[in-house]
């Protein structure tokens, strides 16, 4: 089956003109290093992930800080803007789902993906309101669904949509960041909500809101990633392997205390314990090189991408895969 091309392009492809342009700006980085000093930019986005944490609990500060190097932190509302900054050197680190590295090697982003931090199966869902006659895939048929452009769970509606037997022409797609599709879900004004965590776990925990179908439910495995700027990992190898050791450093305090863990975060966030840890025990977090699994399953991704439009060229998404930092950070001292 074919889905058009028509409505998935404005979404990722424009997206991707920007970055583009954008790409041409990375010879001015407002990173601090041109000034003798470094600070690593690292970006983050929601509130129950391992980065937020690490934030919370300073644990980048104090380990860059005993080789003289500043941290400072961007959030983001989602995983495009990511490329965005990357593209014009504002940002050396961050993580998102595959979508965002597909648009962003279209767009001639110059990037790493230097790990995989989940598999995704559970990351996306498509979540329908409380009472909702909704039973099914093949009932979103006429239906408004809302989700946000260029984001993980923008290309697994479209994935999810394939494998109902329908096509973008049988729903109407609203373009809503999170904190605009949960109101609209809230008020009923979609029918349906395309989305990652926390977001549909504390939809579905706060509201009644019930999971359509998730990525284990249709088998998409669309692994997620932490990202690097390319010229950063090379004028500072060390420094990226000193980022990936942090980041596992936080990633075994919600392995090894997750009840911990999600108490902290539900007090900082104002969030009910249960929902953070139902949210942390979806997640499946690790720290892994890509492995061949992995990688197919990302260029799976890449190839649905361009047989629906969203991209307007054929990716061979091993080119920005690189895995030595990860392996160099996780080998036993």
């Amino acid at each position: 089956m074919k889905l058009t091309k028509k409505k998935i392009m404005p979404g990722v492809f424009t997206l991707i003109l920007l970055m583009a342009l954008l790409s041409g700006c990375n010879e001015q980085s407002t990173n601090a290093e041109q000034n003798g000093d470094v600070t690593v930019n690292i970006g983050v986005q929601g509130s129950t992930g391992v980065l937020p944490y690490a934030r919370e609990k300073k644990y980048f500060e104090k380990a860059f800080e005993k080789e003289g190097v500043k941290v400072k932190w961007s959030e983001f509302a989602s995983g495009p803007p990511h490329f965005e900054a990357l593209a014009s050197g504002r940002l050396d680190f961050g993580a998102t789902g595959g979508t965002p590295l597909i648009a962003g090697q279209s767009g001639n982003v110059d990037f790493k993906a230097i790990a995989v931090t989940t598999n995704g199966k559970k990351g996306n869902s498509i979540i329908i309101p409380k009472g909702s006659k909704i039973k099914e895939l093949k009932d979103l048929k006429g239906k408004k669904i809302a989700v946000a452009k260029g984001s993980s769970a923008y290309n697994f509606l479209y994935m999810a949509l394939d494998q109902a037997g329908l096509t973008d022409k049988d729903i109407k797609i609203v373009q809503l960041q999170p904190d605009e599709a949960r109101p609209a879900l809230d008020n009923g004004s979609i029918d349906a909500w395309s989305t990652w965590e926390p977001y549909a776990t504390t939809a579905i925990f706060q509201t009644g809101a019930k999971s359509l179908a998730d990525g284990e439910d249709l088998n998409i495995n669309a692994p997620s990633f932490l990202v690097a700027r390319t010229q950063f990992t090379k004028d500072h190898p060390d420094l990226t392997v000193l980022f990936l050791k942090t980041y596992e450093k936080a990633r075994q305090e919600f392995i090894n205390h997750p009840d911990k863990v999600a108490n902290e975060i539900a007090k900082h966030e104002k969030l009910e314990p249960e929902i953070v840890r139902t949210v942390l025990e979806r997640a499946d977090l690790i720290l892994s090189p890509t492995t061949k699994e992995f990688a197919k399953a990302h260029q799976h991704q890449a190839d649905f991408l361009y047989k629906v439009g969203g991209i307007n060229k054929k990716l061979d998404t091993s080119k920005v895969i690189e895995n030595r930092f990860v392996e160099k950070a996780l080998e036993k001292e």
